[in-house]
């Protein structure tokens, strides 16, 4: 990666920080009066590579600073709607639309002794587990995090 590139995507978080992003096209032209000579397909690629994924109409940034075992979930919070049990292993968690992929990789990366996996969907995540004694701790960290 060149200087040019690093420095493009510390602006681009500067922005999204700092303000609601809805659309690439506003972030390409946000990015183009800071003087950067960008295109939507390069705006696109650098979002990817940051890890800055859509929820609920807008960019949201990744959760920054995420610890082995007890990940900062705080800014994820607010997408999180519901919990359910399915059977003795699987659980699923609701989010707002667009939000599952960032709430699951943010589980994935807290790398969770009780966690086996997950999968997600635009607003649901399946997050398996190994027995019912592991769904059980599972459920009470969720519910704790996310107050659910």
């Amino acid at each position: 990666m060149d200087a040019q590139q690093l420095d493009r995507r510390r602006t681009i978080l500067r922005i999204l920080r700092s303000g609601v992003v809805h659309r690439q096209a506003d972030l390409t032209r946000l990015l183009r009066d800071e003087g950067y000579e960008v295109t939507q397909s390069s705006v696109s690629r650098d979002l990817r590579d940051l890890g800055v994924l859509k929820a609920s109409g807008r960019y949201v940034l990744p959760p920054e600073d995420l610890t082995r075992t007890h990940g900062d979930f705080a800014t994820l919070g607010q997408f999180v709607r519901g919990l359910r049990r399915a059977g003795a292993s699987l659980t699923v968690l609701r989010t707002t639309t667009g939000a599952a992929q960032s709430v699951a990789v943010a589980i994935d990366r807290a790398d969770w002794p009780e966690v086996v996996g997950t999968l997600s969907g635009d607003d649901t995540i399946f997050i398996a587990t190994a027995s019912s004694r592991a769904q059980d701790e599972l459920v009470a960290r969720l519910q704790a995090l996310f107050r659910i």
